[in-house]
């Protein structure tokens, strides 16, 4: 999102002689660009004449553009001391305060410059970029609408008004108004920029690329279009052009927030580790030094500390987020007919996350309670789609609402539990609960770790994957199901035709070890274990999801660099989900990654009934296949270290009938433990929302506790 702020530089003074000549030719710099000649110039006139006005708004000016604010403030309010009415300072004062983050004063400058000369529109448009900065959308909407009133043909307030317009959802107008901005003025890179992150948002992807590439023509020197170029080429997969474009963007502007986390994102999925590590550890760096960044699950996937984790919430939340509007909920209770359960969530549509959580949310108890589906992400017309609708009392598609509207939704229908099932993911939309629209607000399923924020209630967990010990690392209270906290669809089994290992282009003898996690969580240290191991497994091969061209010839090639035959490892192209349940008969083990492991599919291949050996992590995203696990009965492929991992993965292919007696106990588990037991899961889920509304209807804040193996009875353990 790029703002296009409008300085005002103010008219030529009537002084004569010397001193006019030398403002007249520092203007003449100042436009040009020659900053640090006008600097000089107008030091010498200030040497002269120590209160020129002029030439002290000016020099304020300057020193704002190189990079001195303060210095720069401080010239521009003595100018304004001088001359109280002077309405180009109190305007560029305004730019000023909002640049040092001092947004409330900076709109009062702004509103006294307006005072000063109403009919000034660069006030207005200025002014609506600090009321759009304190997230107060309709005010600079209508600031911006003033511009333009005052000025038709104000391309700039066009494009700001546009950027307003997305930020409350409101895209096809925020796309009408960009292109009137480039309609007026076709040289506009911010403009095409802008229009090109309308058009993402929209799903029009071939088109936004072409509004970021055109921004890039007008302005070769554009960092920012290079990153927004970079997220939809990513989006569109084309990884190597990302991966340019967002080194071209640090090249450029070498401190953007943004771009590192493209480029570790990138080099995860393509599996380049040449530069990974030290993309890593910049990261790492930033997060410690307190930077703004966005969050990534690929950064999650390579960060295992959970101190840093919490770290790299909370910088989020504090820079990207901004302080919490005045709160919707105030600390009152009620009492609704039945506790009043909302899922919020861009993924109600074929997306992992629906085909585990639509069978639990089918079984609710409606005797008690009512559960509201609210959709902020895409109708994919599925019939993943069109179950979750079926599986709710009440849906609610807001996907053309702002964060703000959504929030006062929810707050209206006086829901009692509103649960986060995003989290900090794709399309996820975290300002929504940030409004506090709900007494009891849950992070649970779509992101395994804190969202660093204690507007965030509760994060429901187990005592495997989140130890109550690990308090001091979430914001959120921790509370534990009594199984396991991941849930299961069992509508979904295999289809009953196995392929052929031919036909799955798998070798017709040899052991088959099998991944099929996204490839960005195979770390180098992972890789380094299972060519160990294959080295020791005479005619095994590693069987491994096919995600992009990149990914598969990095691994190839980091294969033979590790002395193994680059045949040996095997990739699985997409099937529809019966079939990918059933090829995982065709494998003899699954082999876990660390510090993320497999999470729906480590379940989908416990389900299918193969075998997964797992290395139980330090934090939440790394013990999720150790709780799968224990739940499903077979605490003997969880191991300590990956030392264990190597030795234990190679006595297993060399030992048919221990791996087979494994095989058959998980067949008979998979029916009588609690993994897969959809309606246990569900009365555990319920009994931790009556607790949490229980607390809440008592008045207490809120606390650890965890649901006992009789959902009936819970046990609240006390806060750390």
């Amino acid at each position: 999102m790029s703002q296009r702020k409008t300085w005002q530089s103010g008219s030529k003074a009537h002084d004569a002689g010397a001193i006019q000549q030398k403002l007249d030719r520092g203007l003449a710099c100042l436009q040009r660009g020659d900053l640090a000649q006008a600097e000089r110039i107008y030091e010498r006139v200030l040497a002269r004449a120590a209160n020129h006005v002029q030439a002290l708004h000016l020099l304020g000016i300057i020193k704002v553009q190189t990079g001195r604010p303060q210095s720069g403030l401080e010239l521009v309010e003595k100018a304004i001391r001088l001359k109280p009415d002077y309405t180009e300072a109190y305007s560029d004062r305004g730019l000023i305060l909002q640049q040092l983050g001092r947004l409330d004063e900076a709109l009062a400058s702004f509103d006294k410059a307006i005072t000063l000369r109403p009919n000034t529109a660069e006030a207005y448009c200025n002014r609506g970029l600090v009321l759009q900065d304190l997230e107060r959308f309709k005010e600079a909407l209508a600031s911006f609408d003033k511009a333009i009133a005052l000025r038709p043909d104000f391309a700039e307030a066009y494009s700001n008004r546009g950027v307003v317009l997305r930020d409350l959802n409101r895209l096809g107008e925020a796309l009408a108004s960009f292109d009137k901005a480039i309609a007026l003025r076709p040289d506009l890179a911010g403009a095409y920029n802008n229009r090109g992150g309308a058009l993402r948002d929209l799903g029009r992807l071939a088109e936004a690329l072409a509004s970021h590439d055109r921004a890039i023509a007008l302005s070769p020197g554009y960092a920012d279009a290079y990153v927004d170029r970079g997220f939809v080429l990513k989006e569109l997969g084309r990884l190597d052009g990302a991966l340019a474009s967002y080194e071209r963007a640090i090249a450029l502007k070498p401190d953007q927030k943004y771009v590192f986390v493209g480029v570790a994102d990138c080099l995860g999925r393509m599996c380049d580790w040449t530069k990974q590590s030290l993309v890593l550890d910049r990261l790492k760096r930033d997060i410690v030094e307190g930077k703004s960044t966005m969050v990534s699950l690929l950064t999650l996937g390579r960060l295992d500390d959970p101190t840093l984790l919490r770290r790299y919430a909370e910088n989020f939340v504090r820079t990207e987020l901004g302080g919490p509007p005045p709160p919707l909920w105030r600390g009152e209770t009620w009492r609704n007919e039945k506790i009043r359960v909302a899922y919020l969530s861009a993924d109600f549509r074929q997306h992992p996350m629906s085909y585990l959580i639509a069978e639990t949310i089918e079984r609710h108890a409606r005797a008690r309670f009512e559960v509201l589906g609210i959709s902020f992400g895409p109708d994919d017309g599925s019939e993943m789609r069109a179950r979750v609708v079926q599986a709710v009392d009440k849906f609610y598609d807001v996907r053309s609402k702002s964060d703000e509207e959504i929030a006062k939704l929810i707050s209206d229908l006086n829901v009692d539990i509103a649960v986060d099932l995003n989290g900090y993911t794709t399309h996820c939309r975290p300002k929504i609960l940030m409004r506090r629209p709900a007494p009891v607000q849950v992070n649970y399923l779509g992101f395994t770790s804190t969202m660093g924020t204690e507007l965030i209630d509760y994060i429901v967990a187990d005592e495997v994957v989140l130890p109550f010990e690990q308090q001091p690392f979430y914001a959120e209270r921790i509370v534990h199901l009594p199984d396991c906290y991941f849930p299961r669809d069992r509508r979904y089994v295999p289809s009953t035709r196995i392929p052929t290992r031919s036909e799955a282009g798998l070798p017709e003898e040899g052991f088959i070890f099998c991944c099929f996690n996204n490839n960005w969580k195979i770390t180098p240290e992972v890789f380094d274990v299972w060519m160990r191991i294959l080295k020791a497994v005479d005619g095994g091969v590693l069987w491994l999801r096919r995600d992009n061209a990149w990914a598969e010839s990095n691994l190839k090639k980091e294969a033979r660099a590790r002395g193994v035959d680059p045949a040996r490892l095997i990739f699985a192209p997409h099937a529809d989900l019966p079939d990918h349940l059933a090829r995982h008969r065709l494998a003899d083990l699954f082999l876990d990654c660390l510090p993320y492991n497999a999470h729906t599919t480590a379940s989908d291949a416990l389900w299918a009934g193969l075998p997964v050996l797992t290395c139980r992590g330090k934090a939440f995203a790394g013990r999720v296949a150790t709780s799968l696990l224990q739940a499903v009965g077979l605490p003997e492929l969880i191991t300590s270290t990956m030392a264990d991992y190597e030795a234990l993965a190679t006595a297993l292919a060399r030992d048919p009938a221990r791996l087979g007696e494994i095989k058959a106990k998980l067949a008979r588990n998979r029916d009588v433990t609690p993994l897969f037991d959809t309606e246990r899961f569900c009365r555990g889920l319920e009994a931790a929302y009556v607790r949490m509304w229980e607390i809440w209807q008592t008045g207490q804040g809120p606390q650890s506790f965890a649901v006992s193996a009789q959902p009936e009875a819970s046990r609240v353990v006390p806060v750390i």
